[in-house]
């Protein structure tokens, strides 16, 4: 394993199976995972510490620093100081099962006291806003399986939300608080829980494209979220009261209180994907993650 723009090509394929967004920077190689908030940065020989933290999102739960070789006491001490675990070669095997395992959904705290929850940050900082597909043409052949005459890959707008939860407790008692992101099309309304996607964005597309714009607004989407994420988090809860003697057991549905539940700020993406027109009918694939949607209608989108 080497460090920064040099590092293992097994490392980088590795980081990226585990669901890691990496990217390239000055100072080395950054890979990201926001469903769990973990953050690696494999730095080159003589990093500056300080511009390789801001490199790593300040609130992310682990944020750990990998080094070719033993950078000493000192660097280690600073790497503390912007809380930063460091890791060399002889200490990455035993910690890269924990690395690369997906954690539990982000925690904003673990059982929160009442009190309205606080409003998540914006989901994605990055600039550009049009997700990098990871199936070319050759790939969506393959996964649709069907005699295609005309392979279309079309950018579809999405609303991502992230928004922040305290889920009721099935027996009572305070819930405890999450981070989730709800992505709804802007075409047809339809909602999505992101829990394991954490999107590559990039500026611009080689591969031939349509590029589709909101039918819907910001508002409309958000209501829809609002419904969805509800029902989503609406658990059971067991009430039980003793009637002449009698234990009487009670189940009722419970969603999220009105002080429950926050919407942070709304990112507008574009998602790659692949439109295959058949002899057999339409076949509409997640460019993405290779997913399978059911056509029902003249746009499944």
């Amino acid at each position: 394993m080497t460090s920064g723009d040099r590092a293992s090509p097994l490392l980088r394929r590795i980081l990226m199976a585990a669901g890691y967004h990496l990217e390239d920077r000055p100072h080395g190689l950054r890979a990201i995972r926001r469903a769990d908030r973990s953050a690696v940065f494999i730095a080159a020989p003589g990093a500056p510490l300080a511009e390789v933290s801001e490199d790593l999102p300040p609130d992310f739960v682990r944020r750990t620093l990998v080094f070719a070789e033993d950078p000493g006491e000192a660097v280690r001490g600073e790497a503390a100081t912007y809380g930063l675990e460091v890791l060399i070669p002889d200490t990455l095997g035993p910690a890269l099962g924990e690395i690369l395992l997906l954690g539990a959904p982000v925690l904003s705290g673990e059982v929160e006291p009442a009190g309205p929850v606080t409003a998540p940050p914006l989901a994605f900082a990055d600039r550009e806003r049009t997700v990098r597909p990871r199936l070319g043409r050759e790939e969506a052949e393959r996964i649709a399986g069907v005699e295609g005459f005309r392979y279309t890959l079309r950018l579809v707008p999405f609303y991502v939300f992230p928004y922040r939860v305290r889920t009721p407790a099935p027996h009572g008692g305070a819930g405890t608080v999450t981070d989730h992101l709800a992505a709804v099309s802007a075409l047809s309304g339809r909602v999505e829980f992101w829990e394991n996607r954490d999107p590559e964005f990039v500026a611009d597309l080689e591969e031939p494209h349509q590029r589709l714009e909101p039918s819907t607004t910001e508002e409309t989407a958000r209501r829809r979220a609002d419904e969805a994420v509800r029902r989503r988090h609406t658990v059971n809860v067991d009430h039980s009261e003793q009637h002449d003697g009698a234990l009487v057991i009670e189940r009722r549905k419970v969603p999220p209180g009105p002080d429950d539940l926050q919407f942070g700020p709304a990112v507008l993406l574009h998602v790659p994907y692949w439109y295959v027109e058949s002899a057999e009918g339409r076949v509409v694939l997640d460019a993405v993650t290779g997913n399978r949607l059911a056509d029902d209608g003249p746009d499944p989108i």
